[in-house]
Formats: C-alpha cells, structure tokens, sequence
C-alpha cells in the first residue's frame, strides 16, 4: 500500500495496511489484532501540554525492545564524530559540494557530519550533515536517538522506508523522520547528493504568523505523511542508532519495519518546498529573513530559534529605493547555508549547488563586490528571481564545524576575498 495523508503539525493520523489491524477504543487491547504487539512512540515528555504533545501508537508483528546488545559501529568514520574540543576561530566558512563517493556506499556510510552545537544529552542543539551515496541501503537500517532528521536532496531521489510508511522526494521537496523512527534508504536514480539538519531542540512546527494573519508561508495541508506500509520479512538486519552523537549496531533475524497499523501525532512527512507562500514587501525596505521561515524549532527563550529551516525561493522584488539582495549584516543567530539548485542572489559565483557556508554568531557578511555592485546599480522595477533554492539552518547556538569540515580540500581558503574591494565611501 502506497500513499500519503494531508495534514499539519498536531493532526492525529490513523492509518492501517490490513483492515482491522488497528484496534477500536482501546490503544493497548490486551489482545490486540493478529498477535499484533502495541508500543507507543512518545516524541514529547508524557506530560507536554496538549497542543505541544506528539506520540503515535505502533502495532507491530515483533516489539522492537527484541534485540541483542549494541556494539560500536565501526564504519562511517565521517558521521557523528563528535564537536571538536579545541578554540574555534571566528572565521567565515564555506565549502565546495563534496564528491559523490567512487565506492559503494549507502545512504549511513555516505554521511559526513560539518557541524553541531550543544550536547545531544542536553536536548538542545543541531548538528548538519552532507549526504552522498550511490547504493541502496541493504540488509540494514537506522534510527537517531538524538533528533529528527530533516532530509533535503541536491542531486537524486531519495525513498526513505520507514516504520510508518514510505516516503519518496527529490531536489525541491524536504521529508522529515522524526526521533527513534527506523528508516532504510533507496536511491532510485542510483546515486543522490544532499543535506541533513538534525534537531536535537524541541520539534520543528510551523512558526506563528503574527501580524502575517491567517495566511502565508507553509501550509498546514501541504505536509504528507505517509499510510502504514510494513515489511514481514526474516533474514538478518543490522540496525544502526545514532545516541549521545555516537553511532551503535546490533543485528536483529528480521525486518523492523514491521509496523501493520499506526495512529497518533508523531509521524514522517513530506512538503514540496515550492508551495511555499512567499511574503514580502510592497513598498520598501528588505525584510528579514524570518519571513522566509518554513519550520522553526524554538529554545526556552520566546523569540531565538533553537533551529529555524528558512528558505529562499522563486520570489518577485518590488521594494523601491530599496537594496535588494541580502544586506551587509552581523547577527547573533548562526547561519548555515546551502543550495539545492540554480544560484544565490547574494554571491556571484562560488556558492554552487550543494555546497555549504557557515557565519557564526557576528560575523560580519553579506553581498560580494559583483552582488552588491549590480544591486546597487539595478534599474529598480518589478524583477522576479527566478530558477533558484536556497536554505539557510539557523540557530541561537554558534556552530562547531567538524575536524573533517576544518581540514577538506573542500574548504575554501580564499572566501574572505568575497568581501575584498569595496570602495571606500566618498565624504563631502
């Protein structure tokens, strides 16, 4: 059974592949349908008030407390390997696209996380990982104790089997597996590039919309989770886990994606991110970025994003008298940035297609010479961006990039030159 269910952050979902699996009135029936076994999956604390509280109900053919011990994983030395401990420079970062891998890899062993913040045992924090891999996930599967994972494809599909059904997206569209969701990976064109941000914080959900209205940026209806899909297949499975930003492995005799029937409000989803409604203005001035927020995660502090997915899309800029692009700015968010396709209206040339930056808490950033430039010399009259998407994951903790991130060949040294040549203003 193939498919997916409309609905926003908090709907409660039911959705069984064999009719009657799911049971009536009761959540855990001491006999449940078909010897199905009844587990809940709590995202939130038991007691999180009603409107924050995200848990689903699974009905399984084995419960998933059946496994050996977990021993360390050995393989993916470039995924999860912890913050580094020494000083980190207040630099500005930024990164060619990695390489898609000339070994057969899959989706695990093809991670490479860039950068975090926070200890994942805080439940605050986000890491960001590079994704590129040219090989199915076979005879294995994985889950992240520490997060959800926001997927977000450069180059290829991706199809994410899990628990609670399947989800296919590609360049253009983000899927979401939430904390403890056991998930494989498939490439259907056979080889697939992208970006992974990890939310160790509270969930990501729509942000509010304030003075916006009742109206704008993502919609609720827009999200797809997907129908209960399982499979009933014995063999032996390795089964990976991310916890404490370490990764872990033990070996099960069958498939854990077992799951028959499922209802609740925790749950995997897709968005198509070009049904994004875009917000602007209409007479002059930039506004922030924030208006350009799909998801937000917040912190304990009412306003600062522990974690906010922003992008910026096809767009019409009307503003007059008014600088265009991204101005010159320094923030005490964190910004890192990607490109899923087409070029970014703030840099000229440099930032390709998945290829990453990151300025810290700060750092001083904006347009290079050439952007700012023709910005300022720009004919201002209705002009629509067009051919592009850009995202930035932004956050109140300034990120640690990686040893890895730190020494690739794949770090530009020469970045800071982006921002060489500007004259000096003339003075009466």
């Amino acid at each position: 059974m193939e498919g997916y269910q409309s609905g926003g952050f908090g709907s409660h979902f039911a959705t069984e592949a064999v009719p009657g699996a799911l049971p009536e009135g009761r959540n855990s029936p001491q006999r449940p349908a078909f010897g199905l076994y009844a587990e809940q999956l709590s995202g939130t604390a038991f007691t999180a008030p009603r409107h924050e509280n995200r848990r689903s109900w699974l009905y399984r053919m084995r419960p998933s407390a059946e496994h050996p011990p977990y021993r360390r994983y050995e393989g993916a030395q470039l995924f999860a390997p912890g913050i580094v401990k020494a000083p980190v420079a207040p630099n500005r970062l930024r990164w060619n696209p990695i390489d898609l891998p000339a070994q057969s890899t899959d989706l695990i062993d093809g991670m490479v996380t860039m950068m975090a913040n926070r200890d994942p045992a805080d439940l605050t924090g986000v890491a960001v990982h590079l994704y590129a891999a040219n090989k199915d996930m076979q005879h294995r599967c994985f889950f992240n104790a520490d997060g959800e994972m926001l997927f977000i494809p450069e180059q290829g599909r991706l199809t994410l089997y899990t628990e609670m059904g399947r989800i296919d997206i590609g360049p253009g569209e983000v899927a979401l597996v939430p904390r403890g969701v056991r998930f494989r990976a498939a490439l259907p064109d056979g080889k697939a590039r992208g970006y992974v941000a990890e939310n160790h914080g509270a969930l990501f959900r729509l942000p509010e919309l304030g003075p916006i209205g009742s109206n704008g940026l993502a919609n609720p209806r827009d999200f797809l989770t997907p129908v209960a899909q399982f499979e009933d297949a014995e063999g032996e499975v390795e089964l990976i886990q991310k916890y404490l930003g370490s990764l872990w492995t033990t070996t099960l005799d069958h498939s854990p994606l077992d799951v028959v029937a499922w209802h609740g409000t925790l749950a995997p989803w897709k968005y198509d991110l070009s049904k994004f409604n875009t917000i602007g203005t209409v007479s002059y001035d930039h506004p922030d970025p924030s208006i350009f927020t799909v998801l937000t995660s917040p912190s304990e502090t009412p306003g600062r994003a522990n974690a906010d997915f922003v992008i910026f899309p096809p767009r019409w800029m009307v503003a007059e008298d008014t600088f265009r692009p991204p101005w010159f700015h320094r923030n005490v968010m964190s910004e890192c940035m990607g490109l899923i396709h087409g070029a970014y209206d703030a840099k000229a040339d440099g930032f390709a297609p998945g290829a990453m930056s990151l300025h810290n808490l700060m750092a001083g950033h904006g347009p290079d010479v050439a952007s700012w430039k023709g910005a300022s010399e720009a004919e201002l009259k209705p002009h629509k961006i067009e051919g592009t998407m850009a995202f930035m994951v932004e956050s109140c903790w300034p990120y640690m990039p990686t040893r890895f991130a730190l020494e690739t060949d794949k770090l530009q040294g020469d970045y800071d030159e982006a921002w060489g040549g500007f004259p000096k203003a003339r003075l009466p």
